[in-house]
């Protein structure tokens, strides 16, 4: 018999207590897992944030102008929007990262009612090396799979994720903020 973990403990726990309810031992192990993977992964973006002394807010605001089409600049509405936060909230941020160093407010070029936020080259600095950080832990995760088995269930994940994006195609619900 193969290794257990903590969820098939889980599911052999809870399998009889859903009589008046359907519950099915493989739909629970691949949620469950899915969800301990991910707290994981929040681990490891915890840590990296710590040990690289920014704060959550740094860090995601530093991590969604880096991700972007455009990465390094965004207008402050873009980056509330994509961090669903308010104006005012935005502005908070942008104010401590600017005082920080991490990111510049300039006028935008073109319309000069506009303003830009740009990553600095100290902002990217602890970005990259925040993200690397969580790049190490997270190789780290998939290295047990072989390369065939990270294709099988990268194939498998995303079967599942275009799945849920076309039931609910409004990217903001379940978007992750990392």
């Amino acid at each position: 018999m193969a290794e257990t973990d903590w969820t098939d403990r889980h599911v052999a726990r809870w399998r009889d207590h859903w009589v008046d309810v359907p519950f099915d031992d493989d739909v629970e192990g691949v949620v469950v897992r899915i969800g301990r993977l991910q707290r994981y992964l929040k681990g490891t973006k915890q840590r990296a944030v710590t040990e690289t002394g920014l704060q959550d807010f740094e860090y995601d605001t530093l991590h969604s102008l880096m991700i972007r089409d455009t990465p390094g600049t965004a207008s402050p509405t873009d980056l509330a929007d994509e961090l669903g936060i308010s104006g005012a909230g935005m502005t908070g941020r942008l104010d401590k990262l600017e005082q920080a160093g991490w990111v510049q407010r300039t006028v935008a070029p073109d319309d000069r009612r506009r303003v830009v936020v740009e990553i600095t080259k100290a902002g990217a600095d602890i970005w990259r090396r925040a993200m690397a950080l969580r790049g190490s832990q997270e190789q780290e995760m998939v290295a047990v799979l072989s390369a065939k088995e990270r294709a099988t269930i990268n194939r498998l994940l995303r079967k599942m994720t275009l799945h849920v994006e076309a039931r609910d195609p409004d990217p903001s619900i379940g978007k992750p903020k990392d």
